[in-house]
């Protein structure tokens, strides 16, 4: 009876991950499969999963849907195609089409249909990541200019700023705008209370309040410290190894100093005091110049004691921030790569299908919100890893595309046959390597 919360959880993680996956995979293959069909080329099954077929029809265009039983990805196969990798010709097959046919197959098809099948599978999951993010800023809303106080979270101590206040200034310095605002909340020396300049009904108070970034947990990263120990968003800090804390500013070097060592914290969660011990993580941070830092962190993330009243973000506005969060994102992943190439931060950055399916179960815990976030921002990595040049992913199809541009011929069936084989062992052996980190980092 004792294992059964954790039979419940790992239930719950493998759900989220196969969740995660069967949409991303859908999403990839739809690429394929949709401008395959307008580029002319027919397919003739499109599955999500592999293995034994759990349900299919078919539809008029004489396409195959179906859904098979490992649900640890998915393909389309072609007209002519010998597997579903599209790795070569079925000449069984083939022999038995007229040229008319033969056009819509995937080898039969011109060299800018075939390029743009296979570029259409990653180009389809940046393309939805930018549509969810892009929804999310949408429906969201970005912080308005000015620093208005919102709603007021629940802190220790008493609070004389009310919502609606219009802060004016903070410490006599004056913040026009929600940037000044934060760059005076970065400068101001922690004190158990700062006096704000507001406006509220026409009237300008000075009233006294917390530091503007408290040593509250505005978010709990994931595989962290903080998250393992069982904090909470909300929990505020009150000191560490008995050093009182007012301001976020104040945690870093307070764990830093700790060195890897557990350090206590004093918690107050909703008028309950609780003390915690935590041991900090080393972890690799990435910087804006596109390099890395290295430093001990328990996961808290930072943020206002307060929210931000939002303005409304039309689709003009909010796909360039989209398109913005997958640039991030594809330059933070190609420049972590990278680093651990070169040994300038550690391979345990690499996470495997385990460490995905943790945090996917991890993000579906969080509310529907999160997991759509981190659904869109896995099938930006899904994107990417595709577009690697690895023989057998598609960005491998696609340099033996630009190779049969400029020569006019594709490779031999024997060279496609050994990179084939290779692309096959190096994304295996990346696979084994990641797993081993899921396991023993």
């Amino acid at each position: 009876m004792g294992l059964l919360p954790d039979f419940g959880n790992l239930l719950f993680t493998v759900g989220a991950f196969i969740v995660a996956l069967s949409i991303i995979v859908t999403v990839h293959e739809y690429g394929h499969y949709i401008v395959g069909r307008w580029s002319g080329i027919h397919a003739e099954v499109f599955s999500v999963g592999f293995g034994p077929v759990l349900f299919k029809r078919t539809d008029k265009r004489g396409t195959q849907w179906q859904i098979a039983a490992l649900p640890f990805g998915g393909y389309v196969k072609f007209l002519g195609d010998a597997n579903a990798a599209s790795a070569g010709a079925d000449e069984a097959v083939m022999s038995h089409l007229d040229a008319g046919q033969r056009r819509h197959t995937m080898h039969g098809a011109p060299l800018w249909a075939r390029a743009a099948t296979i570029f259409a599978g990653p180009a389809f999951n940046f393309i939805f990541s930018i549509a969810v993010f892009a929804g999310f800023i949408a429906v969201q809303g970005l912080p308005a200019d000015q620093p208005r106080v919102g709603e007021i979270y629940p802190l220790p101590q008493a609070v004389g700023l009310e919502e609606g206040d219009l802060i004016t200034a903070v410490d006599g310095r004056a913040t026009p705008e929600l940037s000044d605002f934060y760059t005076l909340a970065g400068e101001i020396e922690p004190a158990a209370t700062v006096l704000y300049t507001v406006e509220r009904d026409g009237t300008v108070l000075t009233v006294e309040g917390p530091h503007p970034i408290p040593a509250r947990a505005a978010g709990i990263a994931l595989a962290s410290a903080a998250r393992d120990a069982g904090m909470q968003t909300g929990d505020v800090v009150l000191s560490v190894d008995g050093a009182p804390v007012h301001a976020f500013s104040q945690l870093p070097p307070l764990v830093a100093a700790a060195g890897g060592e557990p350090v206590a914290l004093e918690i107050w969660r909703a008028g309950e005091i609780l003390d915690l011990s935590l041991t900090p993580r080393r972890t690799d941070l990435p910087l804006a110049d596109g390099g890395f830092e290295t430093r001990w962190l328990i996961g808290l993330q930072s943020g206002t004691f307060f929210e931000h009243p939002v303005r409304n973000v039309g689709l003009t506005e909010a796909l360039p921030l989209a398109v913005g969060q997958i640039v991030t994102i594809v330059t933070n992943s190609i420049s972590g790569l990278y680093h651990m190439v070169t040994g300038a931060i550690s391979t345990c950055n690499l996470s495997g299908p385990v460490g995905i399916a943790e945090t996917s179960g991890a993000m579906a815990s969080d509310g529907l919100a999160s997991f759509i976030w981190f659904i869109a921002v896995l099938s930006t990595a899904v994107g990417l890893l595709n577009l690697f040049p690895i023989p057998i992913l598609d960005g491998g199809h696609l340099v033996f595309h630009a190779y049969e541009a400029i020569r006019g011929k594709p490779p031999s069936d024997r060279v496609m046959g050994a990179l084939m084989t290779t692309g096959l062992v190096l994304l295996g052996a990346m696979m084994l390597f990641a797993l081993g980190n899921d396991l023993f980092c």
